[in-house]
């Protein structure tokens, strides 16, 4: 045994990166993210019931009014007089009670009582406790929702913000608006009710479904329509117009790929908007009266909507860190400077990501997860690389093998860093976190066999745990990171295939994956086993289409030619790579190590 290897084994130890995220994580911080949570829910019940809360003044008989008093609604009202004498009166909508500094009579109080009776403006104490308690039973159902959909979301307090600024944000925009517009139709004497038909409301639901998902936006529009209900106690179908312009806009960004999209979708809005209104309108067989106002403020308030969306996308994609398709679509262009960076400085490895993303974008695709994500993910994995690109023999000469020179242990040690590199690389060029995540996670904890082999090898008798071989991790924690794992496994495994017939191709692929299952690497994502089948049926058809067979042209036969897996362009397994052709001959055996690509 050689002393200095043992001594230099010991000197490099791997630094594992802790597992957070294990059903046995520790008790605090579930109780941390579930005090979070109510904290949210508490704080976003009680300034909603703030915002909304009706601001009819509350005043007596006697007291001095501050600002004139008009009736927001009709009333007919019955009380004893001082004799006993039943008096009624009726009030009229937009009736003024009270002038400005004038004393409160005493049919104004009674008609200011009943106002407060139904509108829950009395006592402001027990007002906001009551819309409180109500929203936050409100709450509670949706996040039960939220737990049992996507259980995920409730320990992401990134993304539990986000629903509630939105919530709040929305409702606040609403109500604002709504004071605006009143003095608009005031100047133009349209009928109040008008103005309610022109508000942003659609803008949060459709900021949802491009940040989260139409799911979550559901549940979100049918929050917001009640709420706002609460603005417009006099029209019970504002909730109803609300709704459904809600669920139009989140519908319409589903499949939302350029930014232009939004104005689309804005446009199919302000239809369905008109078309709602004039049923509400015919209804009230008002359509004729009043129709042309209704349809022109809904129209309006769906263009408002589009523009509130494309101007603000790109604000929430940055500060809560979120990936959508449209960022996605512009993070694969050509020119992106770091994919550039990749293709000049490791042409090799861009080329592998390419077909790395050719199978992740199919497998995601299989079992109902986004594809697009599957393919930027791979094209980005291996950032990293750029640092080092020498290491790594897609991008070496033929005959220069940098880790001919290096100990076992040491081109371990190169090989890892390509994760962490990439991880920092990706954050220097702001990705989103969904990205960094795969670059993370795309090995997990897997053995980097070659050189563990090439080590037990050199030192026979030296103890060579499998730990200082393994990379630092976390294991994929998503699908979508899980589909890259073994999309980069399968590729580099394929590559060691002399005849790429499809009943190899087959084998190779559920040898790779079962190796990578053995190896608990998949156990804290979500992927099922009918997932893993279907994947692998996808990697068969992908792989099929790309070692397909060719015919021999004739007059094309060169001295000295080569067999395809003789080729240089033809990559091998991820420790072949690092350690050359004399690793081939157990390619099969270490079928299931992920390469450090």
């Amino acid at each position: 045994m050689n002393p200095k290897h043992d001594t230099s084994l010991k000197l490099l130890p791997k630094v594992r990166t802790q597992d957070t995220e294990k059903d046995d994580a520790p008790q605090e911080l579930k109780r941390s993210v579930r005090f979070l949570n109510i904290s949210l829910a508490a704080l976003t019940a009680l300034l909603l019931a703030i915002i909304l809360i009706p601001r009819m003044q509350h005043l007596r008989q006697g007291d001095i009014a501050p600002g004139a008093i008009v009736a927001p609604h009709a009333l007919s009202l019955e009380y004893l007089g001082p004799d006993q004498a039943l008096v009624s009166f009726s009030v009229e909508k937009g009736e003024v009670l009270v002038q400005a500094g004038h004393r409160v009579t005493e049919k104004a109080a009674r008609a200011l009582e009943e106002i407060a009776r139904r509108e829950g403006a009395g006592a402001r104490l027990s007002a906001y406790g009551g819309l409180s308690l109500l929203f936050l039973l409100m709450f509670y159902l949706f996040y039960r929702d939220i737990k049992r959909y996507r259980p995920a979301l409730i320990a992401d307090t990134r993304k539990m913000f986000l629903l509630a600024f939105l919530l709040l944000t929305t409702v606040t925009l609403a109500q604002f608006s709504k004071h605006i517009l009143i003095l608009v139709a005031d100047k133009l004497q349209l009928e109040p009710a008008t103005i309610g038909f022109a508000l942003p409301v659609t803008a949060g639901a459709m900021l949802v479904s491009l940040l989260l998902d139409f799911h979550l936006a559901l549940g979100f529009s049918f929050l917001v329509s009640i709420l706002l209900g609460i603005s417009f106690q006099g029209d019970p179908f504002i909730p109803l117009y609300y709704f459904l312009g809600s669920i139009v806009a989140a519908l319409s960004v589903i499949q939302c790929k350029k930014r232009t999209a939004v104005l689309r979708a804005g446009a199919l809005t302000a239809l369905v908007n008109m078309i709602a209104i004039a049923g509400i309108d015919f209804y009230k067989g008002e359509l004729l009266t009043r129709g042309l106002y209704d349809m022109s403020a809904g129209f309006l308030g769906a263009i408002a909507v589009a523009m509130i969306v494309s101007a603000t996308l790109p604000f929430f994609e940055a500060v809560f860190d979120i990936a959508t398709d449209i960022k996605l679509l512009e993070l694969l262009e050509p020119n992106q400077p770091l994919l550039k960076k990749l293709v000049y400085t490791t042409p090799g490895t861009y080329h592998h990501s390419i077909l790395i993303g050719n199978l992740a974008e199919a497998a995601a695709e299989a079992i109902g997860e986004n594809p697009l994500l599957a393919r930027v993910g791979a094209y980005y994995h291996d950032v990293g690389k750029i640092r080092k690109p020498e290491y790594f023999i897609e991008n070496q000469h033929p005959k220069d093998n940098k880790h001919n020179r290096l100990m076992p242990s040491m081109s371990s040690l190169i090989i890892a860093s390509h994760v962490k590199d990439g991880v920092d690389v990706a954050r220097e060029h702001n990705l989103p976190g969904a990205l960094i995540d795969i670059i993370h996670q795309h090995h997990g904890t897997s053995l980097i066999t070659y050189f563990y082999q090439k080590a037990k090898e050199q030192q026979p008798y030296a103890r060579i745990t499998e730990e200082d071989y393994r990379y630092p991790g976390p294991r994929p924690r998503t699908k979508v990171a899980a589909i890259v794992m073994l999309s980069d496994a399968v590729e580099a495994a394929s590559r060691t295939l002399d005849d790429p017939t499809p009943q190899r191709i087959q084998a190779l692929t559920n040898s790779v994956i079962t190796r990578i299952f053995l190896d608990d690497q998949l156990s804290a994502c979500d992927l099922t086993l009918k997932n893993l089948r279907e994947i692998s049926k996808s990697f068969n058809l992908t792989l099929n289409g790309i070692f397909h067979h060719r015919i021999d042209y004739p007059g094309m036969e060169f001295p000295g030619e080569r067999k395809r897996n003789d080729h240089p362009d033809k990559k091998q397994s991820e420790e072949t790579k690092a350690g050359g052709n004399k690793a081939k001959s157990a390619a099969h055996e270490t079928v299931g190590d992920t390469r450090p690509s």
